[in-house]
């Protein structure tokens, strides 16, 4: 049987594993739902787009939901205080959300222009707005979060929804956006040819070129104007969750520490660049499958080097530092995290696997052929 400090670590892989899951797998359909409009010169077009992330979209959606129930039954206290601190972030993402269902179901059922436009953009929001907030909570998070507990470890946040708009936040906004359109450009030069596939590639140079100029100044800026936090006395790593019983301070260059005391860790950010570069060669040479793997690396790099920077602490507080969650504090009881591993072991295999033949199933290019063939199935 695990120690409760090996579980949770493991906690804290798994749920890194989730979000870059969920980023992969709901944010390609995202990107190009975010491409729609642009890539899709007409009615055609648009829906040769719409068809290729059309039988795929909800199923991806599995991602989003096993992450947030990951967060919601491994770390409490974190799900509690986020979507309390996040609340408005979080329905506005929900709204935007709300675009997608009905939006690939019934953009097609009904021959009119205005009708179809306006579908067109509200898919283009339901994958554009979620990854800008998620990036902007993931800056907010670098910067810490003003919330605290009393006594009964009721969180209580003291900030507002305008605070969360502050610029470094919007620049992982940046961040966030720009590799979900990546990302989604590439699959779609993967998934057609032609014009719609040139329009893509074109898509995903621009995007790829934004997402590393802006995490690269975004690293920059965290290096020299945001100080970190440090956890200043002794912790026990296999005590039950109480974020109050340690002491945590401030200090300039503080998110970098992780990489001075593990050099090994800075091949996390290295991979985010190699990633990306590599996925924008391939994408110009037409190998856009390999292409697809590549951008996925580099998802994984962005977001692995965010999670290396600050551990052990997931959701650190500006207005009571003291109260900042980490890895040791915000989690389960031992039993909870074992029997949630034996599930995970159990049901990510399947989700993988259903996955994967789904893909491997509806494979190949969609083309404007196909959509006038098929015009009363197709989306």
């Amino acid at each position: 049987m695990l120690d409760y400090p090996t579980l949770k670590i493991i906690w804290w892989l798994l749920v890194g594993i989730l979000l870059v899951g969920f980023a992969v797998m709901d944010g390609h359909d995202m990107g190009v739902g975010t491409l729609l409009p642009f890539v899709g010169r007409n009615d055609l077009e648009r829906r040769v787009v719409i068809n290729t992330v059309g039988p795929h979209w909800d199923g991806n959606q599995v991602w989003f939901i096993t992450g947030g129930g990951a967060i919601f039954a491994a770390w409490p206290l974190v799900y509690a205080t986020a979507f309390s601190g996040f609340y408005w972030a979080m329905l506005a993402v929900l709204w935007a959300l709300f675009f997608r269902p009905v939006g690939f179901d019934y953009r097609s059922k009904i021959h009119d222009a205005t009708w179809r436009s306006t579908w067109d953009w509200g898919l283009f929001v339901g994958g554009a707005v979620p990854p800008l907030i998620f990036g902007v909570a993931f800056g907010n998070l670098l910067q810490g979060v003003p919330f605290g507990f009393d006594d009964s470890l009721v969180s209580t946040y003291t900030g507002s929804f305008w605070q969360l708009l502050n610029p470094f936040a919007l620049l992982a906004g940046v961040v966030s956006s720009a590799m979900i359109t990546f990302h989604g450009a590439v699959y779609l030069a993967h998934r057609t040819e032609g014009i719609i596939q040139q329009r893509a590639q074109r898509a995903g140079l621009w995007a790829g070129i934004l997402m590393l100029v802006a995490f690269s100044v975004a690293g920059l800026w965290l290096a020299r104007s945001i100080p970190g936090y440090v956890i200043t006395s002794l912790v026990d790593p296999g005590a039950l969750a109480n974020p109050m019983t340690k002491t945590v301070t401030r200090e300039a260059g503080a998110w970098f520490a992780n990489y001075h005391k593990a050099p090994l860790t800075l091949l996390v950010p290295a991979l985010a660049y190699a990633g990306a570069l590599l996925a924008m060669a391939l994408l110009l040479r037409g190998r856009t499958g390999w292409a697809f793997v590549a951008s996925s690396v580099a998802i994984a790099g962005i977001i692995g080097t965010a999670g290396a920077a600050m551990f052990p602490f997931v959701m650190p507080s500006s207005s009571m530092p003291n109260a900042s969650l980490t890895v040791w504090d915000s989690v389960s009881s031992k039993g909870t995290l074992g029997i949630m591993l034996v599930a995970t072991l159990i049901f990510v295999p399947i989700i993988i696997f259903y996955t994967s033949w789904a893909y491997r199933v509806m494979a190949g290019k969609v083309t404007v052929a196909y959509v006038q063939k098929n015009d009363h199935s197709a989306y």
